[in-house]
């Protein structure tokens, strides 16, 4: 493989106006040399990484959003004036939709949205998420949804869609939730009401920011007394000249992040028509009003009518998924500019060319890749399952979530770092990335809490598929390999399941929380052990999709790394039980320290494959090699101080 090196010195910086000259332009060299011939790279990992012979179709028009000249970073705008673009952005997405009930009931399809829009603003890739997923995947998901109502309105967005699930009582525990809609047998119509201020329904986006609105509203349906579990009912919330009658909506503060408006949203005895509710298998009113449920459970039908919020953990880890690599784009072409003093007198190099530097970003890099690859393998699963796959599918999806949108914290954080004080302004495209981030953790259900439930479901019925113990002796494998590497990580997720279950039969008897409280530690510790398998797994199985050797190398070295660190912290255990040797451990950090310096060259051709479109990386100063304050009309002054 030949190698291109940089030329002696930068593009000069003489020529460009507003400068403070340096008393020293001295000879420029980095020892991170770029890799010749990394366009066909790069469109192969970009290929790889985009749902390969279905990019276009999947990724293709949200991608050319952040070229556009509207979802640039617009400076000195208040909370209000930001929500208000937010809606404004929202509608240009919608004119590029073909068919919203198609964008609605395409899971592929509605993550990639989230996994592009939310780069350029977190505010959009909310209100997305929750007018075509929470809202119209509401009512496509029930009976009476297409076919039997008129969704144009929806469709169009003359009237924005909203979801309100979570009051301010029930947060975790909504099927709990108080908010009522009583049936009212003289007209077949419901009565929506709020009981307690406590049932107000808890951060939805019901003000009049945006235009009119109308939601899919969580209530318990009561006939004749008796409480029948929480249904869906389709509500009108407020129209051009302002909020219904019965409809009180209060202002939140502002929160972190990109600003949505938040509101706690009430319900004083509003009159819904009988179509409002919303009807499938798990309960339909008769003509007399009895109600019919192929489900027994009220808290199953709770789930069934809240059913999108599965989807909706694919799209909150698209969003943040895009972020997160989004944040290492800019990170690493900035360690490829930054130029600071090198070892010798009078020397420049770039920050790329440290390993300190450019070893947390490969770690990044590495992590974004087995992320990446994990989300497709994890929307595959959930297009194409069956009824029998289904609850193996949605423990996949939230844990999955889970490790995405934690990894994309991390992820994000390191990269702003990386970045110095140039990263804290929003100019910069990654300050604001992080705080946006954490919507995506707690939407949709908060990850600790998902992970809980997944972690009790694999303790009672999930046993690890382990590989019968290879012949050969663990002294004779090689931590180089894939397939060892791959198997030591089920060794440690079959180890947290051993522990979790031992820990539960030896809690305190007839204490059911205190048994639980006994085996979650471990039962984490298990879940996430076992959501870096899963992402392992797609990862290998990516590289064995490559066509050419030098990316199928490549992506070999990146997952070898992305293994490395996901056994590094568990070497112990796997010393104990006779899965590694002493020299195992000797040996791995010089391992990947070697590992790294292999991939350093290979840095800007990594982050070119995330097929961020030029237009939008160079309205970024720190991607585009500039910096805040180099433009001479950035100071407000008729002359140079320096003249």
């Amino acid at each position: 493989m030949t190698i291109l090196t940089f030329q002696a010195t930068s593009p000069s910086r003489e020529a460009e106006p507003g400068r403070i000259p340096e008393q020293r332009r001295p000879e420029r060299r980095t020892s991170v040399e770029p890799v010749e011939g990394a366009s066909p790279l790069r469109r192969e990992l970009a290929h790889l990484l985009f749902d390969q012979d279905d990019r276009n179709r999947v990724h293709g028009s949200w991608r050319q959003l952040l070229a556009t000249e509207e979802f640039r970073h617009r400076a000195g705008l208040s909370p209000g004036d930001r929500t208000a673009l937010a809606y404004e952005r929202l509608r240009s997405v919608n004119t590029r939709v073909d068919s919203p009930l198609d964008l609605a009931g395409d899971a592929r399809l509605l993550s990639a949205l989230h996994e592009w829009v939310g780069v350029a603003d977190g505010g959009v890739c909310t209100l997305a998420s929750i007018h075509y997923n929470l809202f119209l995947g509401s009512l496509l998901d029930h009976q009476n949804g297409a076919g039997g109502r008129d969704l144009s309105e929806f469709t169009s967005m003359r009237s924005t869609g909203t979801f309100l699930c979570t009051e301010l009582d029930h947060g975790n525990d909504a099927p709990a939730l108080r908010t009522t809609a009583v049936l009212d047998p003289e007209t077949g119509g419901f009565i929506l009401h709020t009981p307690t201020p406590g049932a107000q329904k808890f951060m939805p986006n019901t003000s009049l920011a945006g235009g009119p609105k109308s939601a899919v509203v969580a209530a318990r349906l009561v006939i004749d007394g008796e409480d029948q579990g929480v249904f869906l009912f389709l509500t009108r919330l407020s129209d051009e000249n302002g909020h219904l009658p019965g409809i009180h909506v209060r202002k939140l503060p502002d929160r972190t992040g990109t600003p949505v408006d938040h509101c706690l949203t009430a319900f004083e005895h509003v009159r819904l028509p009988r179509e409002a509710l919303l009807e499938a298998a798990h309960g339909r009113l008769d003509g007399e009003g009895r109600l019919h449920s192929e489900v027994g459970s009220t808290r199953k039908r709770f789930l069934r009518s809240v059913g999108r919020v599965t989807a909706g953990k694919l799209c909150m880890s698209a969003g943040t998924l895009g972020m997160s690599r989004a944040a290492l784009a800019i990170a690493v072409r900035h360690a490829h500019s930054r130029y600071i003093s090198g070892p010798k007198l009078g020397e420049r190099v770039p920050l790329a060319a440290h390993r300190s530097h450019h070893g947390r970003l490969l770690h990044g890099l590495a992590t974004a890749y087995a992320m990446t690859f994990l989300h497709r393998t994890t929307v595959s699963r959930w297009m194409e399952h069956t009824p029998q796959e289904r609850a193996d599918v949605e423990r996949l999806i939230a844990i999955a979530k889970g490790w995405i949108t934690w990894q994309a914290r991390a992820l994000t954080t390191e990269a702003r770092e990386r970045c110095g004080a140039q990263g804290f302004f929003p100019a910069n495209g990654i300050s604001e990335l992080t705080q946006n981030i954490e919507g995506g953790i707690t939407a949709e259900g908060d990850n600790l809490v998902i992970w809980v439930k997944a972690g009790s479901e694999m303790l009672f019925g999930q046993d690890m598929e382990r590989r019968a113990r290879p012949l050969t002796p663990p002294a004779d494998m090689s931590l180089t390999s894939l397939p060892f590497l791959r198997d030591l990580l089920t060794e440690v997720v079959a180890l947290w399941q051993s522990r979790a279950r031992t820990a539960l039969r030896q809690g305190p008897k007839g204490d059911p929380l205190g048994r639980w409280n006994e085996a979650s530690g471990p039962a984490l510790e298990m879940v996430s052990a076992y959501a870096g398998l899963k992402a392992a797994d797609a990862f290998i199985e990516a590289v064995a999709q490559a066509e050419s050797d030098a990316t199928r190398t490549l992506l070999e070295e990146l997952c070898r790394l992305f293994l490395l660190r996901q056994i590094e912290g568990h070497t112990g255990d796997l010393l104990a039980e006779g899965h590694l040797t002493a020299d195992h451990v000797r040996m791995l950090p010089y391992l990947v320290n070697g590992v790294i310096a292999g991939l350093a060259p290979h840095m800007m051709a990594l982050v070119d494959a995330f097929d961020l479109p030029s237009e939008f990386l160079g309205a970024i100063p720190i991607a585009a090699d500039r910096r805040l304050g180099d433009g001479a009309d950035e100071w407000a002054r008729p002359a140079r101080v320096w003249e």
